[in-house]
């Protein structure tokens, strides 16, 4: 028998020797699925667009369900430097635990993020279904770049240094704060600090949408990739397996929320696995680096440059106390040790 895959994003070793016996024989994808890809990509009528499409999950969260699975797919889309456009989704609900006043809100609260981010919600699915204990909502997002603007998570090269945006880990402060705030207060965290990471979500907030357009139009990014389950270390480790590259970055580099080192001390968490939607990883070219990270910081949001794209047989390592070792990867996120 063989042995159950554990909660999370599936190995991407398994993942490629999965996705490796798909062939696909219309020449309209331009992007199709692969290891540490964040979109597919697709012929657009023959004009001077692309179409992309993107779909992502969220199962770790109850709270604002609806804003969180607006902007994840909204992300993807703006790393591809690309603009989102449009939004379905489908809500799956718990038996003996959903009413309308559920549906309402999270309905209400995916309408307020598409307001917000100049989307329209076009479709979707609603049902109840067996076997679920809390809402289960899978976005789907579509938009469109102009085809000499196509970014994809395999165009770093080798000299390019790596920028991050935000800290680590917005989205993953803020679920630890909503799922497990009694338990935070009963370690001793302060309530002020609880409270004030469950408003990550909204500040700094989880979007990269005008963080990515600041970078496109400031100078040369050759990559972009939102790092979400696995946090910043894996997404560290998807830019490179997409890339055919390594990685080097400095430990000390990456700029962490006092709340994500307070909660996940008290946890036994690691931040860098801490799920990480918020965050922009940035491949750009060096001569643009500082230009790039000024206009990112020219629109009130953090920007630090933590490494660069190395050779591939240098490996994807980290720089720490004591000297240089190999990043780590975390094939289950941190946040999913709490549920």
């Amino acid at each position: 028998m063989q042995p159950r895959l554990p909660i999370g994003k599936l190995e991407p070793e398994l993942l490629a020797r999965l996705l490796g016996g798909i062939q696909i024989t219309d020449p309209r994808v331009i992007v199709g699925p692969g290891v540490g890809r964040d979109v597919t990509v697709l012929e657009w009528g023959g004009g001077d667009r692309y179409l992309i499409a993107k779909t992502d999950p969220i199962t770790f969260v109850t709270d604002e369900i609806g804003h969180y699975a607006v902007a994840v797919n909204a992300n993807d889309i703006a790393t591809s430097g690309g603009c989102p456009l449009w939004f379905l989704a489908t809500l799956l609900l718990p038996e003996q635990q959903s009413d309308e006043a559920l549906v309402g809100t999270i309905l209400a609260q995916i309408d307020d993020a598409c307001r917000k981010m100049g989307i329209a919600l076009v479709g979707g699915h609603t049902e109840v279904t067996y076997g679920l204990d809390r809402p289960i909502l899978v976005g789907f997002m579509l938009g469109e770049v102009q085809k000499g603007g196509l970014i994809t998570s395999e165009g770093a090269r080798v000299g390019d240094r790596i920028l991050l945006t935000k800290r680590v880990a917005v989205e993953g402060t803020s679920i630890i704060a909503r799922e497990a705030g009694e338990r935070l207060l009963a370690e001793g965290i302060a309530p002020a600090s609880i409270e004030r990471a469950r408003g990550f979500l909204h500040t700094p907030g989880i979007s990269v949408l005008r963080e990515a357009q600041a970078a496109v139009a400031a100078g040369e990014v050759h990559a972009m990739h939102d790092p979400t389950e696995g946090g910043v270390a894996t997404g560290l480790h998807e830019l490179a397996v997409a890339s055919g590259n390594g990685v080097a970055v400095r430990l000390g580099g990456i700029p962490v929320y006092p709340e994500t080192e307070a909660f996940c001390a008290t946890l036994g968490l690691e931040p860098l696995g801490l799920i990480a939607s918020g965050s922009l990883l940035l491949a750009v070219a060096p001569e643009d680096a500082q230009a790039i990270a000024a206009a990112i910081r020219a629109e009130g949001i953090e920007c630090a440059e933590v490494g660069e794209v190395a050779p591939r047989e240098q490996g994807i390592m980290m720089l720490d106390e004591t000297g240089w070792t190999d990043l780590p990867r975390y094939d289950q996120d941190e946040v999913a040790k709490l549920f």
